[in-house]
């Protein structure tokens, strides 16, 4: 793969060419030149111009479902990819909540071994408890010997503090990042609506914020008990995030991030009963989603995460009540949050929670920009206005409430491991 990124803004806090203008001659996937003006281009090289649009470090999804083994029918490794990439994404975050949960260094090493040089990297997250049943600690060790890089129960929150406090300690023995969900199960039901008004309107029982925040309040204590580091997944709620500042004031060490749809959709719009919008946590108001772009904005959210989970129309076509939870969204999470901003994140926050932080809290390493090393890098424009349609997604599931929803930010493509996507 030759190309010439043209005259594209670097983004890459720390590095010294960020914020400045360059051309970008990558020849065979790796970085020839970085220069203010690239003039000697072999004939083979495919020039694009890309003046107005931004180059980052390729971006990570911390919260990806592609289903395999054993619900291909919703997405596979390789759809999966796709869609990530059309999102922007050149690194995902594999979730272990497949139909049989990934627990062993075997089933890692098979995810690995089968996404193996694709554009998008993945990433494996292995099961906290073993399966995902909250009795005991699964085999953490084991699987990161086949290169687990997280250890999480995906949406299932620990009800014995007991073993979350041993699955702290335990991950911090083995340098694990630990993932947790925040929820208390005896008050959110079953996650159908947001406990307001809306809920009354629809005769929905409705999950309450605190349910979400009695979880949150177990997990910070816990860490802090503890005295490790934990990353909490889909902070929904403004009472979450005070939270969070609370925790943050006290020196508890905690990452946490948020779905980017929570930052767009409202509860109100579930009303209409539009499956599409069935997703845990549920959607909330206009006030927690003024919160949550606070968290953001002020650094106490550290990741903005897609939560892709791509469904089959069986499982969405159906009365509300039966609808599976879940967005396919890695092709609209930058679209989303930039939306949802109205273009006045600055881009550098943008890249940090979509790039830098994740890596961080992976352990993971940030692509290099330094002449020699292989390519990894997102193009993107904040300003394109666009439509995204489903009939148009990449993913094998179209399964998303924003089909005909014009947004604003727009990815323009990835590189990665010599090979390349859009433009």
């Amino acid at each position: 793969m030759d190309v010439l990124l043209k005259s594209v803004r670097v983004v890459y806090p720390g590095n010294s060419h960020h914020q400045k203008v360059r051309d970008l001659l990558i020849i065979n996937g790796r970085i020839r030149q970085v220069a203010a003006s690239v003039t000697d281009v072999p004939e083979s090289v495919k020039t694009i111009d890309l003046k107005g649009k931004y180059v980052s470090p390729g971006w990570l999804d911390m919260r990806a479902n592609f289903r395999d083994p054993g619900q291909e029918y919703k997405e596979d490794l390789q759809s999966g990819s796709r869609a990530a990439a059309a999102g922007g994404f050149t690194e995902v975050l594999l979730m272990p909540s497949v139909h049989t949960p990934v627990q062993s260094k075997a089933q890692v090493e098979y995810l690995l071994q089968k996404s193996k040089n694709n554009l998008v990297t993945c990433h494996v997250a292995g099961c906290l408890t073993a399966n995902r049943a909250g009795s005991e600690m699964a085999e953490m060790f084991d699987m990161m010997q086949g290169g687990a890089v997280a250890f999480t129960d995906d949406k299932l929150a620990s009800h014995d503090a007991g073993l979350l406090l041993r699955c702290f300690l335990y991950g911090q023995s083995v340098n694990a990042t630990v993932i947790v969900y925040a929820d208390e199960p005896s008050l959110s039901g079953k996650h159908l609506i947001n406990d307001s008004v809306h809920s009354v309107n629809t005769g929905m029982k409705g999950s309450p914020a605190i349910a979400e925040e009695i979880g949150l309040s177990k997990i910070l204590r816990v860490a802090e008990y503890a005295k490790v580091p934990v990353h909490i997944s889909g902070i929904s709620t403004a009472g979450s995030v005070q939270l969070l500042r609370n925790a943050k004031s006290k020196g508890i060490e905690f990452t946490a991030e948020v779905y980017a749809h929570h930052l767009m959709l409202e509860d109100e719009e579930v009303e209409s009963f539009d499956s599409n919008l069935k997703v845990k946590p549920v959607l909330r108001s206009k006030q927690d989603i003024a919160a949550l772009k606070k968290g953001i904005a002020d650094g106490v959210i550290h990741v903005v995460c897609s939560d892709h989970s791509p469904h089959e129309d069986d499982a969405k076509n159906v009365e509300y009540d039966f609808a599976a939870h879940g967005i396919s969204s890695a092709e609209t999470t930058f679209a989303t949050l930039n939306t949802a901003f109205k273009g006045q994140l600055p881009v550098e926050t943008i890249v940090e929670k979509l790039a830098l932080n994740p890596r961080n809290i992976l352990q993971l390493p940030l692509p290099s920009l330094n002449e020699g090393e292989m390519a990894n890098l997102t193009v993107f424009s904040t300003e394109e206005e666009w439509t995204f349609t489903t009939d148009k997604m990449f993913s094998r599931s179209h399964n998303s409430p924003f089909n005909n929803t014009v947004f604003t930010g727009k990815v323009t493509g990835v590189i990665n491991n010599n090979k390349i996507a859009g433009f």
